[in-house]
């Protein structure tokens, strides 16, 4: 927790944003798959990137993450903590990355605590010339108790359930201690207990102080925590504001193209179309 609150306090007393967006478009064969005019993002600060599938939500993650470049421009598009060009190192550091995909790479048969130790090296599981020590796997028993899964510790991995391999995963995010924990649409394939035990998860590590930046097409998603959603559709920042805003009928209706209507209860959001004629 002290490596949280110093980022935070570091960032707050410079009044200098996480992530800054200026003008950033990328581009692939010739068409832009994403633009975006002006972002930023606080430290500490939640937000949901909300759109339908292909409007370019993964690739404005990518922007983040230095997986993706935007266009040259005379002033750097994209800036972390004021760096227009910081070490991939140090971003690597802040974020950690859940994602279905990634659970799509689970194929092996380890023990739970050893997939989370992985996450110090940056693999699924401990590598063969990996140093493992005592504090590493203390590390890695405590992310597992945070999650309320330290029961799992010595199970086999691919005998677990699609929710449990999707907490797992972010034990081995969390073990590295970063201040961002990005999901990249978490509860694509799980049932609604996964889903609820995940939601869960980023209501926790939200209340340890970490930002959450999830990604989704579904407000049932958004945890109370998020108080900001950024809309994208057809590849541009559809809107950007207070979810109690956007997460409207005619808002949603207008970023998906369909008639839907929004429901509310205790700041949980849900979403149902509409077949009224």
């Amino acid at each position: 927790m002290e490596t949280i609150e110093k980022g935070r306090a570091d960032g707050a007393a410079q009044g200098t944003p996480l992530f800054q967006i200026h003008d950033a478009s990328v581009v692939r064969g010739g068409k832009t798959i994403l633009h975006v005019a002006d972002f930023s993002l606080a430290e500490g600060e939640h937000v949901a990137l909300l759109g339908p599938n292909g409007a370019g939500k993964s690739t404005f993650i990518q922007l983040l993450t230095r997986e993706v470049f935007p266009l040259w421009r005379e002033e750097p598009p994209v800036r972390f903590r004021g760096q227009a060009r910081p070490q991939l190192a140090d971003i690597k550091r802040t974020l950690g990355i859940v994602s279905s995909t990634m659970h799509d790479q689970v194929r092996v048969h380890l023990p739970v605590i050893d997939i989370v130790v992985g996450g110090l090296f940056g693999t699924l599981g401990v590598p063969l010339r990996g140093k493992v020590g005592e504090k590493d796997r203390a590390l890695a028993q405590d992310a597992l108790e945070r999650l309320g899964i330290a029961d799992l510790a010595d199970r086999d991995v691919m005998t677990l359930s699609t929710g449990q391999v999707r907490r797992v995963l972010v034990a081995r995010e969390l073990v590295r201690d970063p201040q961002v924990l990005i999901f990249d649409e978490p509860c694509t394939g799980l049932d609604p207990q996964g889903m609820y035990h995940v939601r869960q998860t980023m209501g926790t590590l939200a209340a340890e102080g970490r930002s959450v930046v999830l990604v989704t097409h579904y407000p049932e998603d958004i945890i109370p925590e998020i108080r900001r959603v950024l809309l994208i559709k057809d590849a541009e920042v559809f809107a950007d504001g207070p979810k109690e805003e956007l997460l409207r009928g005619p808002v949603m209706s207008d970023l998906f193209d369909v008639p839907l209507v929004v429901g509310e209860d205790q700041g949980w959001y849900s979403l149902r179309g509409s077949y009224e004629a």
